[in-house]
């Protein structure tokens, strides 16, 4: 006579979303420590935003930098290397999305549904994990323009208050992020439908160029684009210049960014999974 073992049943699904929003944050956090530790094991995935932006530094700078900035390419550098730092933050924020969708391919949130964790906790970690590659980036950036000559004319508490929101900006965009790696179920089609709607926001901006040389009616996108106030608000915390209007219109774009986009992101989430 065979013994049937049954096993015991799934935990409903309704189960995470009693979760507290306390609750929910711990499990990120701990959730966050699987992508630090993937970092650590495959440190070439920091090639993307480590490199690019050195990249587009080099060429702005001594390509066209003596012709936008009347050959005076260590001035430009001091004007564009904020913008830069900005612009990197956006395009980093597409890994998470791409990581993410790489996850749900491979399986990985099968077994993340039967644990009991909050239902938003592979989310929240993955976006918070990516600090860690945010902070690489913009040291190594940094490192490589002060060799290239640039200098910090403020001090350094203004330099690193730039710093951590530039890193909060990127943050915020890591929904938008999200959103599309959960939206888009080809993985090959995600990083061409994710730089259709992030270029526009780090080309159409003052990162490289001022705004006043621009036509009209690009003028008015790049004067309310929250790239180019995120690099106004960096330019003046780490060379001088206006920071509060700059600051204020980035934290609002901060807030609206996942306020819009967070929901969409968990709905998108729900309807993948």
């Amino acid at each position: 006579m065979t013994a049937t073992i049954e096993r015991p049943p799934a935990a409903p699904t309704t189960a995470s979303e009693r979760i507290g929003p306390i609750r929910a944050l711990r499990h990120g956090l701990t959730l966050a420590g699987r992508s630090i530790l993937k970092i650590r094991k495959s440190p070439e995935g920091l090639i993307d935003v480590t490199i690019q932006p050195i990249l587009f530094l080099v060429m702005f700078v001594y390509l066209f930098g003596g012709a936008i900035n009347d050959g005076d390419t260590s001035g430009y550098l001091q004007l564009t290397l904020p913008g830069v730092m900005a612009m990197n933050m956006v395009f980093a924020s597409l890994g998470t999305g791409w990581a993410l969708n790489t996850d749900i391919s491979k399986g990985v949130f099968d077994r993340f549904r039967s644990l009991p964790v909050a239902r938003s906790a592979p989310l929240i970690g993955a976006v918070l994990g990516d600090i860690v590659r945010y902070l690489v980036a913009l040291a190594v950036l940094l490192v490589f323009a002060t060799i290239m000559g640039f200098r910090i004319q403020t001090d350094p508490l203004s330099a690193l208050v730039a710093i951590v929101v530039v890193i909060a900006f990127a943050l915020a965009m890591c929904w938008i992020s999200v959103f599309l790696g959960m939206l888009i179920k080809n993985q090959q089609a995600l990083p061409g439908v994710a730089m259709a709607f992030m270029f526009p926001l780090t080309m159409g901006s003052n990162v490289f160029v001022p705004t006043e040389t621009m036509p009209g009616w690009l003028q008015v996108w790049v004067s309310i684009n929250p790239v180019t106030k995120l690099a106004d608000t960096a330019r003046g915390l780490m060379i001088g210049g206006p920071v509060a209007g700059p600051l204020t219109a980035t934290l609002i774009w901060m807030v609206a960014i996942v306020a819009v986009f967070f929901p969409l992101a968990m709905w998108a989430y729900r309807r993948r999974m």
